[in-house]
């Protein structure tokens, strides 16, 4: 298999391009916004504005949805009018606008008007978060060649750029929170996405190019009297107005999120048998198995944020070194676990892959699958009586395991969409992958809710019906796993990964393995 690579290597750090730092350092100060916020959201809607465990935890649910569906409109945008970079800079200053908001708390109750701003903050952050989220991806795998080894190191230090924000994100942004007043914590989330932006502004010469418009001259053509580029950006403004009505109305969110996934995979899977050649098609319904079991995992997850936070803050020893850590705080350690085990399972999948037997990308989302139902099921196990507190030893393998679940499945599903897409689907097909983890993220709300229906009973009621809850959902979640591992062999044959080439006709034009500006914007209109 002929491979071909630029004629003069560009400058390189740690042997990877220097623009994967920039998108790195961008990437782990927006983590530390999103993060911070989120590990302060459910104990804000809770104790703040006074919504009951099972409301604020499908508030939750609906909010991440929100924040994973709105890639694939960013996506697509991207792909044909924006282009990746500027798409990623409209959306980190509507981020930056959104978690500043974050921090006009009012007086608290569903009484309060201040809870307007907080959902129009929200709203900000969701619409943000659609323009930066899958397209800030998609230019790492630019960097690469679609056949470079690099790219699944690329993508696993770039996940532990991600990581590292989203620790120290719950660490400062948490402990402020709970410590001295919400909007301390939501400030300092502000401030940390504000130097994500400025980092991204300053590294756009290190991007080597890549991520920018398929037609500018488009972008530059006046449409009733504005240039269009300014249109798309008013686009993205007349969206957060929409978001706002709707993350107040979470259960029109589920309709939402049913009808457009049905209508999504539909897209996807249509161009896949009509508009593609076999290989490709292939590939397709490879990525769909990989973006279909991924809703699980998320679904499980997210958890995290919601349900086991709130576990966390009322059925847990928190005491440590004297210190009553607050509940906040331990949503950094699995962002801790991934900066501490994301290199060696980057120089595992490397070392495996050297000796031929690297298990498939089917095989490690199974077994990702298989170790965060063992969480749940170790959690329970280690919960103790009615009425007593969880040793905080439990949590903390509870997020071992569910963070070495995750770096079998979330990196290697980032670095699976950008290898199995076709070129002029890169976005669209990221976007769909984000839309997985969209409703996995609703239906942990779901589950989250399910904790929660017994909280007026009591602690010890709370507690119990929390741990019914984990012990079916890790059952469920070791069963899908095997099954998952026992059919990937069939999925790996779907990938043909012995037949991805890259692009030599782009050799020049420092553009390896990705299509020109211009011909993207050909292909692409002759397939709509």
């Amino acid at each position: 298999m002929a491979t071909t690579f630029p004629a003069v290597e560009p400058k390189t750090f740690l042997g990877h391009p220097r623009g994967l730092f920039v998108l790195f350092f961008a990437e782990m100060w927006e983590r530390f916004s999103y993060y911070g916020m989120r590990a302060l959201l459910i104990f804000y809607l809770v104790q703040h504005w006074m919504f009951s465990d099972s409301e604020a935890s499908v508030i939750y649910g609906a909010y991440t949805a929100l924040v994973y569906i709105t890639p694939v409109i960013g996506g697509y945008l991207a792909d044909r009018y924006l282009g990746q970079r500027k798409a990623v800079l409209y959306g980190a200053v509507l981020l930056t606008f959104g978690h500043c908001l974050m921090a006009v708390e009012g007086n608290g109750g569903r009484g309060d008007a201040a809870i307007s701003v907080f959902w129009l903050a929200l709203a900000f952050i969701i619409v943000g978060s659609g323009f930066l989220k899958a397209n800030i991806s998609v230019i790492v795998g630019q960097l690469y060649p679609r056949t470079d080894p690099r790219r699944d190191p690329a993508y696993t230090i770039f996940y532990m750029g991600i990581n590292l924000g989203a620790a120290l994100g719950a660490i400062i942004a948490g402990w402020l929170g709970q410590t001295y007043g919400w909007s301390w914590g939501f400030g300092a989330a502000g401030v940390g996405m504000l130097l994500g932006l400025l980092v991204f502004m300053w590294g756009k010469p290190l991007l080597l190019g890549k991520g920018e418009p398929s037609d500018p001259a488009l972008l530059s053509r006046r449409v009733a009297g504005m240039r269009f580029e300014w249109l798309l950006y008013l686009f993205g403004l007349g969206s957060v107005v929409i978001v706002w009505l709707l993350i107040q109305h979470q259960a029109l969110v589920g309709m939402l999120l049913g009808a457009s996934g049905a209508a999504l995979v539909a897209y996807v899977l249509w161009t896949a048998v009509v508009r593609l050649p076999a290989v490709d098609r292939d590939r397709i319904f490879a990525a769909m198995f990989l973006i279909f079991g991924s809703i699980l995992f998320w679904a499980l997850f997210e958890q995290a944020g919601a349900s086991l936070n709130l576990y966390t803050d009322r059925h847990v020893d928190r005491g440590m070194l004297g210190w009553d850590v607050p509940a906040s705080v331990f949503q950094s350690v699995n962002a801790i676990y991934i900066v501490l085990l994301g290199p060696v399972f980057a120089g595992l999948w490397l070392l495996l892959s050297r000796r031929g037997v690297e298990p498939s990308a089917p095989a490690k989302f199974g077994l990702g699958i298989i170790q965060l139902g063992a969480a749940f099921l170790i959690l329970v196990a280690g919960a103790g009586s009615e009425g007593t507190l969880t040793p905080v030893l439990f949590i903390f393998l509870f997020y071992l395991l569910a963070t070495t679940g995750e770096l079998c499945l979330s990196p290697v599903g980032l670095s699976a969409m950008n290898r199995l897409a076709p070129a002029h689907m890169a976005s669209l097909i990221m976007g769909t992958w984000f839309f997985a983890s969209a409703t996995g993220n609703f239906a942990a709300g779901l589950i989250s809710a399910a904790t929660g229906s017994e909280s007026a009973s009591g602690e010890a009621a709370g507690k119990s019906t929390v741990l019914d809850v984990y012990t079916t959902v890790g059952w469920v979640a070791l069963a899908v796993g095997v099954a998952t591992i026992a059919v990937a062999p069939l999925i790996r044959r779907l990938m043909h990964i012995d037949q991805l080439t890259d692009e030599p006709s782009l050799a020049g034009q420092g553009q390896i393995g990705e299509p020109k500006a211009a011909g993207l914007h050909v292909e692409q209109e002759q397939r709509s």
